[in-house]
């Protein structure tokens, strides 16, 4: 039988119910004195070290290990009553339900270069950096036993991680992380370097030897790096709880249309030790890293690279990861000086700070996740005579369609498609957070919070890939930038057909579970 909350048991004899609250227990992560000793006794990872080959400085920290507080007693006392009757045990599982203890590792690596290298993000930028303005991290959140199949979370101070990165850390992860349990996600910061297969003509032709070869191993570096990050945080597993809010931030505006639709919920997930240490932050805003303009080329990463610092600051020893929501058509205001950046970066993090003074719920449930890759159809190609015409231009769109002449006469088959993929991670009926690839536009995060429960969806987007622009349909219809003009930096030969929003949105109904669904009026 089961209860409210779903706990098995209730009602069986004594000695089920004892076996029953010892899975719960090791499911939960209650290890018992012998095995809290060993964890507290285990020293935490040394520093990052790289292979003598990779030419700059990544380095990593992990928090300190909390005071270890014993579960022998209440473990034992739970026990013992259970023993004694049934319906102190009812109150026992109850208790744990709503109390849930999970393993938890948190880790953190320096992404940052030490040597010039080209940032992504503005095409008007003709040069390799010039310095750091602040450094860039990359960081992760490692849920679950081993028994339970872990889910990592990553989050790159970076303006896009390409599939080919995720692909490559995946491979090098093996078996030990499961790619329906591995979620990647972009600051957007457009003050990173750029990665192999990221944005492929952000600079509308091909860049000097030289600095592609910086490019190319700094996108090796980071792969290595995002490895060892979900590595370390793996290996810092130990029981905490999950508790999450909800709060606003308000510097998001929409930049197609003044007073246009934004998104400024502002989800915050808290990682506390048994002794109620914070140990990790997560929270996404649903907006575009570019308070920095292309005039600006030195290393930061941005609003979100100052909320990730300032939170840290707030919790020492904790570690910050910030992701971004559907923030493809907004972007900060006011914007253009670090000062900005920074001030941004404080408003996120004090509000964060907000959520956690208010009434937090603990997320519980066992958590599922699910992967689906899928492609979504463009438009009608141009004719062979549209390339000719537009190869006539002297810009980068003259260059952008004798590139794809080039490919015709060699025989290559324009896309017609793109690949896509949509993952979510549930939390039991508690908590579901999806990942949408891609730049998606606000639509997306409006319209889903309607059509399911809004107070238990979390919705981050540049996640596990950034193929392009999504738009919505009103996005593809209106035209413009994120309705298709920017795809050539993508090199996309067309803008999306019509239908591409509702391919995506009932494949995240496909993924939430049904009870997840808005009731109906």
């Amino acid at each position: 039988m089961k209860d409210a909350d779903g706990v098995e048991g209730f009602v069986d004899p004594p000695l089920r119910a004892v076996r029953a609250q010892m899975e719960m227990a090791e499911t939960m992560g209650f290890m018992g004195v012998a095995g809290l000793d060993a964890a507290a006794a285990r020293s935490h990872p040394a520093g990052l070290t790289l292979d003598s080959r990779l030419s700059h400085s990544m380095r990593t920290r992990s928090p300190a290990r909390p005071p270890t507080c014993s579960l022998a007693y209440p473990l034992t006392r739970s026990l013992h009553f259970l023993v004694a009757g049934g319906s102190l045990f009812f109150m026992c599982a109850r208790a744990y339900s709503s109390d849930q203890i999970y393993q938890v590792g948190v880790a953190k690596v320096d992404i940052t270069p030490d040597y010039p290298v080209r940032l992504n993000g503005y095409a008007a930028r003709k040069s390799e950096c010039q310095g750091v303005a602040q450094r860039v991290w990359a960081s992760a959140l490692a849920i679950g036993s081993e028994k339970e199949k872990p889910a990592v979370l990553i989050t790159v101070d970076n303006c896009e991680v390409p599939v080919n990165v995720r692909n490559a850390v995946l491979g090098r992860l093996g078996r030990q992380v499961a790619p329906e349990r591995l979620a990647i996600c972009s600051t957007h910061t457009h003050s990173a370097p750029w990665l192999e297969g990221s944005v492929p003509n952000i600079f509308t032709g091909p860049i000097p030897a030289g600095e592609q070869a910086h490019v190319s191993a700094y996108t090796q570096q980071t792969i290595e790096a995002l490895v060892d990050v979900a590595l370390r945080a793996l290996g810092d597993r130990r029981p905490a709880r999950l508790s999450r809010g909800k709060g606003e931030a308000g510097f998001a505006m929409n930049r197609r249309t003044k007073g246009g639709p934004v998104d400024h919920d502002l989800p915050a997930l808290f990682v506390t030790g048994l002794d109620g240490t914070v140990r990790a932050v997560f929270t996404s805003y649903a907006c575009h890293c570019t308070t920095l303009g292309g005039d600006f080329n030195q290393v930061c990463g941005d609003w979100a690279g100052y909320a990730e610092e300032y939170l840290e600051q707030a919790h020492p020893g904790a570690v910050a990861l910030v992701a971004l929501g559907c923030a493809g058509d907004a972007n900060p205001e006011p914007r253009g000086s670090l000062e900005l950046t920074k001030l941004h970066g404080r408003e996120l993090a004090e509000a964060v700070e907000r959520v956690r003074t208010n009434e937090l719920s603990p997320v519980v449930g066992k958590l599922t996740c699910r992967i689906r890759n899928f492609t979504l159809p463009l438009d009608t190609l141009p004719t062979r005579a549209e390339w000719e015409a537009q190869a006539r231009l002297t810009n980068y769109l003259g260059r952008f369609a004798r590139a794809n002449l080039a490919r015709l006469d060699q025989g290559q088959p324009l896309l017609t498609k793109v690949p896509y993929v949509v993952q979510t991670w549930s939390f039991g009926d508690n908590l579901t957070m999806v990942f949408l690839a891609g730049e998606v536009v606000v639509d997306y995060s409006l319209r889903l919070k309607r059509e399911f429960d809004a107070s238990r969806l979390w919705i981050n987007a540049y996640a596990n890939d950034v193929p392009c622009y999504i738009p919505s349909e009103r996005v593809l219809k209106e035209g413009g930038y994120e309705g298709g003009a920017a795809m050539v930096y993508y090199d996309k030969p067309t803008r999306f057909a019509p239908g591409v929003e509702n391919l995506i949105v009932d494949v995240v109904h496909e993924l939430v579970p049904r009870g997840y669904c808005a009731a109906k009026p």
